[in-house]
């Protein structure tokens, strides 16, 4: 999406599986450079970006204020960052943090298990709790209710692959840190961005800044 609508992009991680997985997505792009290094060693000068994103990904590094700032020395002044972090349920009613509290249970135990467990089970979920909650929701919106206050209701237009895939991130990380929207504009803030505004629809919290 962000390729054809760039001079040249610079994506970077410190999964060497997970960008193999970006080569051949992007195979037909040739104005990409693909960095195999952690958000703490960036290998680029400071001060030449022209933009910079980060989604759902800070939230699983030690020092989640410390990367973002280490992203805000790479942008030039002007530039935009647009982040999503997983929030703290700082929105939702008590039973629904409880109910995630139950869950990180589950979450605990199953990313301290070897990788073919890990996977499979986070498929299974993908497939019993994710899939038949997704299609709850879109069949309570069909009726003509809201189905905002369901747990999972953000995915009920997405598609069974993007299940999968957040299902292994949600449960097979080990770690895993949540922000409260205050906590988010803090970390902002201390990095040199202004201007932040969060979206206020699903999946929460996506914010944007603008480099000071």
């Amino acid at each position: 999406m962000v390729a054809p609508r760039v001079g040249h992009l610079h994506l970077l991680d410190a999964s060497a599986d997970a960008l193999n997985v970006a080569r051949s997505n992007l195979a037909a792009a040739k104005n990409v450079t693909f960095h195999h290094a952690s958000v703490g060693d960036l290998p680029l000068p400071d001060a030449s970006l022209d933009f910079a994103f980060s989604l759902g990904v800070l939230h699983h590094v030690p020092d989640t204020q410390a990367a973002i700032s280490k992203i805000s020395t790479k942008l030039k002044s002007g530039a935009p960052f647009l982040i999503y972090l997983y929030y703290a349920l700082d929105n939702r009613p008590a039973w629904y943090r409880a109910l995630w509290k139950f869950s990180n249970i589950f979450r605990v135990v199953i990313s301290s298990m070897p990788e073919k467990p890990r996977l499979w089970i986070s498929q299974l979920i993908a497939v019993f709790v994710y899939w038949p909650l997704a299609r709850f929701a879109a069949l309570v919106e069909r009726l003509g209710f809201s189905a905002a206050a369901l747990p999972l209701e953000s995915y009920k237009d997405r598609a069974f692959y993007v299940m999968r895939t957040d299902a292994y991130d949600r449960f097979c990380t080990r770690l895993e840190q949540r922000f409260t929207r205050e906590q988010i504009q803090n970390m902002l803030t201390a990095a040199g961005f202004k201007d932040i505004r969060f979206s206020d629809r699903v999946p929460y919290w996506c914010a944007v800044g603008t480099k000071c």
